[in-house]
């Protein structure tokens, strides 16, 4: 039987029921027996995805801040124009991550106690060369990417580029868990390195790096089994939510480090008297102006042209002060 009744169908049921030939009730039983028909999805055992896509969206949205992040860091270090951004962000089994590598490459396995396991971070020989070209005092203009393994000395200049995407890492994640990042071991061929089994899921970070004309890429790889703890905090809203409140924290905190510099004018009001235009005219050097005040009260003082503190008059070290002896009230007169 078909799923769907074409028209002639329909206007044949319509007829017999108006006829009297079917009742209503035969057609309720017809449509209650159809069979109910359910969305059926294909399911690759080899590749499950066993990370929702609002949590991939998260993790995209983390990294991305770890790219402008070390994108700034490296231009100040390399003093020349890095760009660093999100280029992708999926799931994998390790088998296709590995075999999606070159073989040599700079293949860097991380530790992130106290998460348990081990994650990977490759950056492709396309962009690491011309970055210790830059840092040994080259110029990358016509430069030969060789297809060799890193010498030790290059392993030590490449440190300090990792360093620095660790120290990100570990910035950007702090949000999600208390973490550390740092590189445990270095390897050229990424096919000695087995951190999981071969069909075990990993997500993949996919980083683009732009230095002048030079491009490359940097992958970081980081298995379900470590994320498997915290998976539950990476949905999109509340990541979000805490990438506003950690952005109006961290604005908060320049604000007040720049205010604290700043320079405000204060007053401080010995009295104030109420005097006729008369008596301002006939005003002369000598001519006393009596107050309401009291000698022995306290003076106000105002920043900004508002009542802060009051204080006495002194002097302190030949010069004439006032000593702050409380703060003022809200209502409070000169």
């Amino acid at each position: 039987m078909a799923d769907v009744l074409d028209q002639a169908e329909v206007d044949a049921l319509l007829n017999a029921v108006g006829a009297g030939k079917v009742q209503e009730s035969d057609l309720d039983d017809f449509s209650t027996s159809r069979q109910v028909v359910h969305e059926v999805r294909t399911y690759d055992f080899k590749r499950p995805e066993r990370v929702s896509k609002d949590q991939m969206r998260a993790l995209e949205a983390i990294h991305e801040g770890v790219a402008r992040n070390f994108g700034a860091a490296l231009s100040s270090f390399l003093r020349t124009i890095i760009e660093v951004r999100v280029a992708t962000a999926e799931q994998l089994t390790y088998s296709e991550f590995i075999h999606s590598l070159p073989n040599p490459t700079c293949f860097n396995l991380v530790s992130a106690p106290p998460l348990e396991g081990q994650m990977c971070l490759e950056i492709s020989p396309l962009i690491i060369y011309p970055i210790i070209d830059r840092l040994l005092g080259g110029s990358n203009a016509e430069m030969f990417i060789p297809q060799r393994p890193l010498t030790s000395i290059e392993w030590r200049l490449v440190k300090q580029i990792t360093n620095r995407i660790m120290d990100n890492l570990s910035e950007v994640w702090s949000g999600l868990i208390d973490v550390n990042f740092e590189v445990a071991e270095t390897e050229s061929n990424p096919h000695l390195v087995q951190i999981v089994a071969p069909n075990e899921v990993v997500v993949v970070i996919g980083f683009e790096i732009k230095m002048g004309q030079r491009a490359g890429t940097m992958s970081l790889c980081i298995p379900f089994n470590v994320i498997e703890p915290f998976i539950g905090k990476l949905a999109t809203q509340s990541w979000l939510a805490y990438q506003r409140k950690a952005t109006d924290e961290n604005q908060l905190q320049k604000m007040a480090s720049r205010l604290a510099t700043a320079h405000v004018d204060i007053r401080a009001f010995l009295a104030q008297a109420t005097i006729t235009v008369d008596e301002l005219l006939q005003l002369q050097p000598g001519d006393i102006i009596k107050t309401e005040k009291p000698a022995t009260a306290e003076v106000m003082v105002q920043v900004a042209g508002k009542s802060k503190f009051a204080g006495r008059v002194g002097q302190f070290k030949g010069a004439r002060a006032i000593r702050v002896t409380r703060v003022a009230r809200p209502d409070e007169n000169i």
